[in-house]
């Protein structure tokens, strides 16, 4: 067991988030046992508390509790990487150059680990470098059941010019979706407020978002704006309809509770598409019946960012999870004819 240390963060650390930061110095050091840290008080930063997310600055003083010593440390989920997975997370790879390397995440698969969360993308990023010494770097995240583009930085130069897209609200994300009934009007804008609920089990595995109106949200503990754009692509009937979202703020869990919130949840989402919620159409909730309601049906179907080198626009598009795929083709919607930014008004 180590003694307490204060380190000084670096200059190329700045903006970084603590718990990457971290496991950086510390290799050995499991995301859940520096979650479980920073909730107890014991991991600091100038003395105050902060969460696994806090973004650092430049010589900010971190004190590190004591921590157990690597020899003693669980195996490292890199270190446990198998052949399988490492074949598996090679095939997502969309896109590749030696600044940013983009996955079309598999649905049910972690951005990271968490509470019995073993096998996540960041951890099988070891099977990413390539040619290159360091893995790849996480810059923002995907639901573990939400599918699709996921962007990553091959350098950390190159993670700070992502990090501050994304933050600024340069990157344009569109995800797809198969929503419950048909949102009329066919076009427009979510602006509900979005609360953190009390969260359940130990590892917050219960998270849920409620849905705040956006003239209480200034009055509401802990709420946040929140806005979301969306816009009908086709419909099945008045049962089902296909439609595009753009998150315009990016809050946690923003497009299930948004969608859930106007009656149409996506389906598949048992967390937000409640049996007892009625929708248009003659459904309930988030179900259809048989294999399409088995699975959450969002995805990410594409990013448009500049890149963070080049500055040249790129465009990144992900095919649908196999699941989504039957449920387009049980519904006959044809990708191919879609717009490829239904929101853009036509010439």
């Amino acid at each position: 067991m180590s003694r307490v240390q204060t380190l000084t963060v670096p200059g190329d650390a700045a903006d970084q988030r603590l718990d990457r930061w971290l496991r950086r110095q510390f290799p050995h050091l499991p995301q859940g046992r520096i979650e479980k840290m920073c909730r107890k008080g014991e991991l600091r930063v100038d003395g105050g508390r902060v969460k696994a997310s806090t973004r650092l600055v430049e010589g900010q003083s971190v004190r590190v509790p004591p921590l157990p010593d690597p020899a003693g440390a669980a195996p490292r989920a890199a270190q446990r990487l198998g052949d399988a997975d490492a074949e598996m997370i090679r095939r997502t790879v969309i896109y590749r150059d030696d600044h940013v390397i983009a996955l079309n995440k598999p649905p049910g698969l972690p951005v990271q680990g968490g509470s019995g969360q073993n096998r996540h993308v960041d951890g099988l990023a070891e099977a990413l470098r390539f040619e290159l010494d360091d893995k790849p770097r996480l810059v923002h995240r995907l639901d573990k059941d939400t599918s699709g583009v996921l962007i990553m930085a091959r350098t950390r130069k190159v993670a700070t010019g992502l990090t501050a897209a994304f933050r600024a609200r340069d990157a344009r994300k569109i995800y797809w979706a198969a929503v419950a009934g048909v949102p009329s009007p066919r076009i427009g804008t979510i602006r509900y407020g979005l609360v953190k609920a009390p969260v359940r089990g130990a590892g917050g595995e219960g998270e849920k978002m409620h849905c705040v109106h956006p003239d209480d949200v200034a009055d509401t503990p802990g709420a946040k704006k929140a806005v979301t754009d969306f816009a009908v692509i086709e419909a099945a009937a008045k049962r089902c309809a296909w439609v595009a979202l753009v998150p315009v703020t990016g809050r946690t869990h923003q497009l299930r509770a948004h969608m859930a919130q106007i009656g149409h949840p996506i389906v598949g989402d048992g967390k937000y598409g409640a049996h007892a919620q009625e929708t248009p159409g003659g459904g309930q909730g988030a179900q259809l019946g048989g294999e399409i309601s088995r699975k959450l049906h969002l995805h990410a179907r594409s990013l448009t960012l500049d890149h963070p080198v080049t500055g040249a626009r790129l465009n990144l598009t992900a095919p649908l999870p196999r699941h989504m795929a039957d449920t387009w083709a049980t519904f006959q919607w044809d990708t191919a004819a879609a717009p490829e930014d239904p929101f853009e008004e036509p010439e």
